[in-house]
Formats: structure tokens, C-alpha cells, sequence
């Protein structure tokens, strides 16, 4: 199915949890590691068309800080596939930039050595930014924020009372980039997982039933399609937003 989309209302930035890489493998008898590997293929997919509309930021959820808890082997496994799906062809092909957000420090030091490497060799690429969000949550996050603003706070550079919602934005590890406008879950699952839970204040939520491995480029124009058919109210009245549509 083809839809039509408005090029002049695409998503500027769309952060996707990419859901179902396990259950994909296990209805095909193949081991997890098998999933997340086909989820590379869904990536390179995925951040190719998002470049080709024109969005500007692609954040995905990659690995979890919780995620920390699975079996050893399936972390081990995740972290080669880090390693090996760093390529410089998803990223200088499409004129990609690699940033990435989470607990580094975390990750064993060739891929923290292989982050910084595609982070450094894509610096100057323009056309997209691709987040991965790697030993990452949000408690992780807010709660680094809240420490470096009690530091400030402390040093008295910094006055409780001038707190404010931006000088909380601007201790998260994202303020580099906007707020998604749209995020995306796949795999069936309908919940947000510990992600940008700052950050997706007023985005618009699409869950579907596809798993990652099979999410195509159709699923992302379907995606962005529902998005385009939303009132983006941010707490007016649908009249009010009418009314300055019209101005």
C-alpha cells in the first residue's frame, strides 16, 4: 500500500523502540542473537528512508540499562553486533551523523573505542543524525541531571529557585537535539519502556504489531501517515489550533 505523505510535515525527529527482535527468531527456531542480528538489516533500512524524506534526527533504542540483566551470552552477543553494525556505509552513503546517549562507561572498551571512532569519522556529515541509545534510560538519565544540578546548586553557580523545565532539558544527554514529534513502538507491545521519558512529553505514540526485523520502509510511511493525520494540540483546544493554522 501506498501512502501519501506531506513532505512539508515530516517528523523532524522520530525516536523508535525496535521491539520483537527475540520473538521474530524464536518463530523461525532460531536463537535471539539470530533476531537482532536481521534488526541490523531493519536499521539500515530504516535510517536510509528516514534520510531520503528528510527527517533530521533518528533515535533508537538499542540497548537498555536494564537490559543489563539478561543472560550474559545475549549481552556478550549484543555487543559483537554493536561492534560489526558500525559500518561506515549506513552512515557516509546517506551523509549520516552517529551520536550516541546512555552510560558508556558501562560498555566494554572496544566498543566504547568503535563509538567514538564512527562519532569522530561522521562528524561532518549533515544530512541526518542517527541517536543510538545504548546502556540508556530515562531514571538513568533524570537522575544524572538531578545530580549535576545539585552539584551546581552546591557550588552556588546556580540558584534553586531559578530552576527551571530548561535548565532541566539542558542537563539531559539530549540536548543537543529536539524533542521527538513522533515515537514509534514496534513488536505489539504497548508501553514506553524507561525511554525519553522527559523528552516525549507531547509526541505522538504509534504502536504496531510488526516485528523490528520486518518493519519496512511501508510500515515507517504508514507510521508517519497517522502521525500527519494528528492534531498536535500541546494542551490548546482543537479551535485554538485551527484558528492559528489559519493565520
Amino acid at each position: 500500500m501506498v501512502y501519501e505523505l506531506d513532505r512539508n510535515n515530516i517528523p523532524q525527529h522520530i525516536a523508535i523502540i525496535m521491539d520483537g527482535n527475540g520473538r521474530w527468531a524464536a518463530e523461525r527456531g532460531k536463537p535471539r542473537s539470530y533476531g537482532h542480528q536481521a534488526g541490523v538489516d531493519a536499521v539500515r533500512r530504516i535510517t536510509s528512508e528516514c534520510t531520503r524524506l528528510g527527517v533530521k534526527f533518528l533515535t533508537l533504542y538499542t540497548f537498555s540499562t536494564e537490559n543489563w540483566n539478561r543472560p550474559a551470552t545475549e549481552v556478550a552477543a549484543l555487543m559483537g553486533l554493536v561492534l560489526s553494525s558500525l559500518e561506515d556505509e549506513i552512515f557516509m552513503k546517506n551523509n549520516v551523523r552517529f551520536q550516541v546517549i546512555g552510560d558508556i562507561k558501562r560498555l566494554p572498551i572496544e566498543v566504547q573505542e568503535k563509538l567514538q571512532g564512527t562519532m569522530d569519522h561522521t562528524a561532518n556529515n549533515s544530512a541526518m543524525t542517527m541517536v543510538v541509545a545504548l546502556s540508556y534510560s530515562s531514571r538513568w538519565e533524570i537522575t544524572k541531571a538531578m545530580h549535576e544540578i545539585a552539584d551546581e546548586v552546591k557550588a552556588g553557580t546556580l540558584l534553586a529557585e531559578d530552576i527551571t523545565e530548561d535548565t532541566i532539558s539542558k542537563h539531559m544527554v539530549t540536548n543537543f537535539m529536539p524533542d521527538p514529534e513522533l515515537l514509534i513502538r514496534t513488536g505489539g507491545e504497548q508501553r514506553i519502556s524507561n525511554y525519553l521519558l522527559w523528552q516525549i512529553a507531547y509526541s505522538e505514540l504509534y504502536f504496531c504489531d510488526t516485528y523490528w526485523p520486518d518493519f519496512s520502509e511501508d510500515d515507517l510511511h504508514k507510521a508517519i501517515a497517522d502521525y500527519q493525520h494528528r492534531q498536535r494540540r500541546f494542551g490548546k483546544t482543537g479551535a485554538q489550533v485551527e484558528q492559528e493554522e489559519k493565520k
